[in-house]
């Protein structure tokens, strides 16, 4: 009998873990090897939003108490947890969405918090006023440059499919926050004829309880910051373009939003739709490909390789790059969730890969 040709696989992904519980989106390693994920409350059974994989077993981090939220509008504990990132300073900061299910978000809820990975401690909380974390904002991704101002500065893009989009700045030493290129168009997902999200051989669309199916138009996502901090980089999860702007406009206050857009520059096409974005040291662009299975790297050149292309790397959501220079990402199916298939389509185990790249993260410190 004679074979015929399949696809082929690029890239050695090596399974770091397998999770049979609640969906995982996030990850982040510190510099001494420490693993972190994140489960947003989205309809799993979560225990716990935030954990540390310690000797093979999800462990609740910081504590268990901290992760036992008495409401979506509880200051001092986790809500719904979208990202975790360690920044330069190898400290853990938690993005606090405040929006289990995508439900408005109040006070309280969305927040970032810095954890002391030496003491296992939370050092800092900082809270999003209602003029910055909307009602219908999603909290979704962060970066950080620890140069900025005294204790250095956050950059979030608010990933709402229901409100306003955009990006949102966080001095990190006052607690201070703004939106910055709020609803502009580089925030913005795009929808049918312009984007047809095809993963699996189906477009990828919100089903709604009654059976209908609307466009899936979910905004700024992705985050990535230059390896010498002057730029941003965005993405929509629903586009395939991808932008960049100038750091030093969206922190300075004294700039308004139109002179903050003149800096945004339209990067191009990034091959596919997906959510996860991150740079290293040497200045190479990772982005996910959801609809493809794989991960593709933009050179210092300006072209494009692919890093990764897998049959098992469903859905590759969140990228970090580590300091044991290897990329790790998430793998969870997301486009299979109830939300969008009607029925829960994901198949356990999600998994955690990861892939030598030969470079450590940004350190901007």
């Amino acid at each position: 009998m004679t074979e015929t040709a399949t696809d082929q696989p690029l890239g050695e992904l090596e399974i770091v873990h397998l999770f049979y519980g609640a969906m995982p989106t996030g990850v982040s390693v510190s510099h001494t090897g420490r693993i972190f994920i994140n489960f947003p409350r989205w309809g799993d059974d979560v225990k716990f939003t935030v954990a540390e994989i310690r000797g093979g077993e999800l462990i609740a981090y910081p504590s268990q108490a901290f992760n036992n939220c008495r409401g979506a509008s509880d200051p001092e504990a986790l809500v719904s947890v979208q990202s975790i990132v360690v920044d330069p300073a190898d400290r853990l900061w938690i993005l606090d969405t405040g929006s289990p299910m995508f439900e408005p978000t109040s006070p309280g809820g969305p927040k970032l918090v810095r954890v002391d990975l030496d003491r296992d401690e939370i050092a800092q909380t900082i809270l999003f006023p209602a003029d910055v974390a909307l009602p219908t904002t999603y909290l979704n991704d962060v970066r950080f440059d620890l140069r900025r101002g005294r204790a250095g500065a956050a950059f979030i893009t608010d990933s709402s499919d229901q409100g306003r989009n955009g990006l949102i700045v966080v001095d990190l030493d006052s607690g201070q926050s703004w939106r910055r290129l709020d609803d502009h168009p580089s925030t913005k997902g795009e929808a049918p004829p312009d984007l047809r999200m095809i993963v699996e051989g189906r477009q990828f669309l919100h089903r709604e309880p009654d059976g209908s199916t609307s466009a899936l138009t979910i905004g700024s996502d992705g985050i990535a910051i230059s390896a010498d901090g002057e730029r941003l980089y965005y993405c929509a999860l629903s586009s395939r373009r991808w932008w960049s702007v100038s750091v030093e406009a969206l922190l300075d206050r004294d700039l308004d939003d139109d002179a903050v857009a003149a800096t945004v520059i339209d990067e191009g096409d990034k091959g596919s739709a997906g959510d996860g974005m991150e740079t290293d040291a040497v200045g190479r662009l990772y982005v996910t490909d959801g609809e493809h299975n794989a991960i593709h790297r933009r050179l210092a050149d300006g072209t494009w390789e692919t890093v990764a292309h897998d049959e098992r790397l469903l859905w590759p959501d969140t990228l970090s790059v580590a300091a044991d220079k290897y990329l790790y990402v998430t793998a969870n199916q997301f486009y299979r969730h109830p939300m969008f298939r009607g029925t829960d389509n994901r198949h356990k185990p999600y998994v955690l890969f990861r892939i030598h790249v030969g470079s450590g993260p940004v350190e901007l410190r």
